[in-house]
């Protein structure tokens, strides 16, 4: 039909099995579509913005932002005045003045207003041990994906933000965005708590108040490094020992009001088990990608308690 036709036109979607004008062989997103699907599902982990520095993130709070929101408030001093809607401010003028003569007073004035934008500074930690290639899935290369599709969508569309990158193994350290399509899994465990400790580190010498933390991994941590320096280490299942440390480090981000969005790429029931129980020590959220990207995610926002698949 006409809709169809137009989706097409536009390369919003396309034929699956090459059928003329998408007749009989059913329908696909475009490489464009999905695009705009990431982007709509990346932009909502964001979250509840508070109000900080000048940014290009929209949040609840009004003030002098630069998005009018169709809403009119009271003048006051200090509010710009080129924002002062000559129109309604003579309206209240006249509705005050029925009967008597034009008069135009402060009280009268009003100005529109406007979404304040605010600046966010993320943490993106990327899981590089020997487990994301295991078992005959290469888990790496969908994690790279993930993580330069949040590079370039941080950077491109809130270029008033800051954005680290770590890895993390045995230990974790921090790397270039440039770097991350380079990305080699090594001969380590999964020190989940390193990078956690790293990530928060970096976060604290950000002067915006709006913080958060992404991870993107197969979600089994298996590695600690002792106050000695030792590395104690199990890969058998999850171990006790190391997934409380993990909880705790959740439960302290929570207080330093710093939610941490998990991006988690295998599908074993019982990893995902352990990024919801950590994901609701944080309040956080997470995103079950699997090995086929956020096309086929399933969201999980543990803020509003709902489920959603996108794709």
């Amino acid at each position: 039909d006409d809709f169809v036709r137009d989706l097409l036109e536009r390369a919003y979607i396309q034929p699956k099995g090459g059928g003329k004008d998408g007749e009989g062989s059913g329908m696909a997103l475009t490489p464009k579509t999905e695009k705009l699907l990431r982007e709509h599902a990346l932009k909502q982990v964001f979250g509840k913005l508070k109000k900080a520095g000048s940014g290009d993130h929209k949040t609840k709070s009004t003030g002098q932002g630069n998005e009018a929101t169709g809403e009119f408030k009271a003048y006051q001093f200090g509010d710009a005045l080129e924002k002062i809607s000559i129109t309604e401010s003579i309206k209240n003028a006249q509705i005050r003045n029925i009967g008597g003569d034009f008069d135009l007073q402060q009280e009268d004035l009003v100005v529109e207003d406007s979404t304040y934008n605010t600046q966010m500074s993320t943490v993106l930690m990327i899981d590089i041990s020997h487990s994301m290639i295991l078992y005959g899935e290469d888990r790496i290369t969908p994690a790279k994906k993930v993580a330069m599709a949040l590079a370039e969508f941080i950077t491109t569309r809130y270029p008033k933000d800051t954005l680290d990158v770590l890895v993390f193994g045995n230990d974790a350290w921090p790397i270039a965005i440039k770097d991350i399509p380079y990305l080699e899994v090594g001969p380590y465990h999964t020190n989940t708590v390193a990078g956690l400790s790293l990530a928060m580190d970096l976060l604290r010498r950000r002067k915006n108040s709006n913080k958060q933390i992404f991870m993107i991994t197969d979600g089994k941590p298996s590695c600690l490094k002792e106050p000695g320096g030792t590395y104690y280490k199990n890969s058998v299942g999850l171990d006790d020992y190391i997934v409380d440390k993990c909880y705790n480090m959740a439960r302290q981000a929570l207080k330093l009001h710093i939610p941490i969005t998990t991006f988690m790429i295998a599908q074993d029931p019982y990893l995902k088990r352990f990024v919801r129980t950590f994901t609701e020590a944080n309040k956080g959220k997470a995103f079950f990608t699997g090995l086929k990207g956020l096309g086929e995610m399933i969201f999980e926002d543990y803020q509003q308690n709902r489920k959603r698949r996108l794709g």
